[in-house]
């Protein structure tokens, strides 16, 4: 018996599920049809149906059927000299006609055998683009489930207008591995099941003896290790395109295994939650036990780390920093206020910062740089998760700094003392910037009478005009929320102009977020709309589609002009883009070298904060002994003056 994985006792809970079975299940070698394999399926499937699960069929194999059935049939209708010519290959689409017809008869007369009702629906690329077919789908679906009818779907590449069913790789779906993983989403699945010739997802071509079987595919572990064989013998992709299916759905939230259509009762040993075949879901990072990460793993995994801490940038950063033209003590403004008397505004440090972070390591070298600059003082609190990455960077910089100034410039605060005791501390601490949660920045803020720099929420929206040329409009979207999802300054809502709410630009956008995994929320009308869950609030950290209030950036993508104008000057945030990714609103990328944080604060710096953010003013008046004396011997002149480089 198979061994029971713990962390597939979700599987037990399975309800709806789409299966889709592969060419190479459904016909034998030679190109014919085998009957035992696709009985013995149709078997579990009844047996499924009647203990209540809802099942939704993907079958391959209308292709390979035609051509063998065309093939046999251009055989009897030939002369012996017609056999002599050179052959020319069937017209796929020919033998899609042919073959759908032949697989959906034999499918009728199985399921009619084991007393179970079966429908056809064939369906293209550009249906998916149609919100009105995406509704009466899922209306028709709902009607069929409820009836114990088996859905049954096949692209339709008879009618297809890909160039060739086998080459065309572009659309919304691209083969019946896609279209399954796309059908899971759109339908609400609670798991998809990709059935191969193969026992799953190896390490190797399967035909290798060093290859190993994978049982929970970990992104971050395998993608970059794994040796795909050959495509399938008959079918699109073979297991190149299965993962690629499998990885959409499961990064979307439907969990996905990829198991044999050969071995009996594979379907049944993956509802009971049985370690076979390849599991693909989104928290499976988080089951792998630490065996299975080996020497291999560990450095993918360091490499994937390090990447994100980029210490290469962060260098770059911090050397931008120390080129920068001394900002202390700048002359802004020089004004003559009467002959003789002359007043300076000047920059100056704001005094002491108080900086509390979270995990992050890499914030206490950006933070420290940039108050080494501005002249500030420094107390850094960090989070104990990178207690000893922090004191070895505090160590280094520390001993950088030169004896003239001290390091004790710059404090790291390593005792058990809580956060709520050092924002006492207003006598000394001029500035207190959180970096990290929402939950930290609110605390704070509620937590001290020191003035707190910071952003609580990252809100960003992206608004669509009419005007927008689309194209760009999904390329900013995209790269808005997938490109570091978790950052601040990624795409939070989308407002889109009520008059594409109906256009096939729109709906596509729609479903290449879905299929990006991305998790869609709408206000009343766009839920209703888009048959989507209605956000529960508009002011939260998820793609929507609904109003929200504030925002630390907020971009525009449209062409006409009257209505960028508008936006730009009257929506109120730290940021506002026309036709760009909200991504932009970096310290780095805007120049500053670094930045403490992101400020939404409408008081002293906003935005992105670098150095200047850091300063405050100073006047300084020099005369050669005037009084005030009512103004009685003094003429005001307030006369602007060259300030000298």
């Amino acid at each position: 018996m198979e061994e029971v994985d713990h962390s597939r006792a979700f599987l037990k809970d399975v309800k709806r599920l789409v299966i889709k079975v592969g060419t190479a299940v459904v016909t034998r070698n030679d190109g014919r049809i085998a009957l035992g394999r696709l009985g013995a399926l149709c078997e579990q499937l009844k047996e499924l149906n009647s203990q209540g699960y809802e099942i939704i069929l993907v079958s391959s194999g209308a292709v390979g059927l035609g051509r063998q059935r065309l093939r046999y049939r251009k055989l009897v209708n030939s002369s012996f000299a017609d056999l002599q010519k050179p052959q020319v290959e069937l017209d796929g689409k020919a033998c899609a006609a042919v073959g759908q017809n032949c697989l959906m008869a034999l499918y009728d007369t199985l399921f009619s055998q084991l007393d179970v009702s079966s429908a056809q629906l064939l369906v293209t690329d550009s249906d998916f683009r149609d919100r009105d077919f995406r509704r009466q789908l899922g209306e028709t679906m709902k009607s069929l489930l409820s009836l114990k009818v088996i859905p049954i779907f096949n692209e339709n590449d008879a009618v297809s207008t890909r160039r060739a069913p086998y080459e065309d790789s572009s659309g919304i779906f691209w083969d019946n591995d896609s279209l399954a993983a796309l059908l899971a989403l759109e339908l609400k699945a609670d798991l998809l099941i990709l059935l191969s010739d193969v026992d799953g997802l190896y390490s190797g071509p399967p035909s290798d003896q060093r290859s190993k079987l994978i049982h929970t595919y970990i992104k971050e572990k395998h993608q970059t290790e794994i040796t795909f064989g050959d495509k399938s013998r008959v079918g699109r992709g073979g297991m190149t395109a299965k993962v690629k299916a499998a990885v959409n759905a499961a990064y979307a939230g439907i969990p996905v295994v990829i198991t044999s259509g050969f071995a009996a009762g594979n379907i049944f040993k993956v509802l009971q939650g049985q370690r076979i075949g390849t599991l693909f879901h989104q928290d499976a990072h988080l089951w792998a036990p630490v065996k299975e990460i080996d020497a291999r793993g560990m450095a993918v995994a360091a490499r994937e780390s390090s990447r994100r801490l980029q210490i290469t940038s962060l260098a770059k950063s911090v050397r931008v920093l120390a080129n920068m033209e001394d900002p202390i003590g700048r002359v802004l403004k020089k004004t003559e206020l009467a002959d003789g008397l002359v007043l300076e505004k000047t920059s100056s440090p704001l005094g002491v910062l108080l900086i509390v972070f979270e995990s992050r390591p890499e914030a206490l070298v950006q933070i420290a740089s940039l108050a080494i600059r501005s002249g500030n003082g420094l107390l850094l609190k960090g989070g104990k998760e990178a207690k000893r990455s922090n004191a070895i960077l505090h160590k280094i910089i520390t001993e950088a700094i030169p004896e003239s100034v001290s390091g004790r410039l710059i404090g790291l605060v390593t005792s058990r003392e809580e956060i709520p005791d050092l924002l006492k501390h207003d006598d000394v601490i001029d500035l207190v910037i959180p970096r990290g949660s929402n939950k930290l920045v609110s605390q704070v803020k509620n937590s001290t009478k020191i003035p707190v720099l910071g952003h609580a929420d990252g809100i960003c929206h992206v608004y669509i005009d009419k005007s927008a040329n689309m194209d760009m409009a999904k390329r900013i979207v995209l790269d808005a929320k997938i490109d570091y999802p978790a950052a601040c300054n990624a795409m939070e809502t989308l407002l889109v102009h009520n008059d594409l709410k109906s256009t096939t630009a729109f709906n596509d956008l729609v479903v290449e977020l879905c299929i990006a995994g991305v998790t869609l929320y709408g206000g009343p009308r766009a839920s209703a709309l888009l048959r989507i869950p209605e956000a529960h609030s508009f002011h939260h950290e998820y793609s929507s589609m609904a109003c929200t209030v504030d925002a630390h950036t907020d971009c525009i993508i449209a062409e006409d002009q009257e209505v960028v104008d508008a936006f730009l000057g009257q929506v109120d945030s730290a940021a506002v883009f026309h036709n760009a990714s909200p991504r932009f609103c970096d310290g780095a990328r805007f120049g500053l070298g670094a930045e403490v944080g992101i400020s939404t604060s409408r008081i002293h710096a906003r935005g992105p904060v670098g150095v200047e953010g850091l300063l405050t003013t100073r006047w300084i008046l020099r005369g050669n002994g005037q009084i005030v004396d009512g103004d009685k011997e003094i003429t005001y002149t307030h006369k602007g003056l060259p300030i000298e480089p």
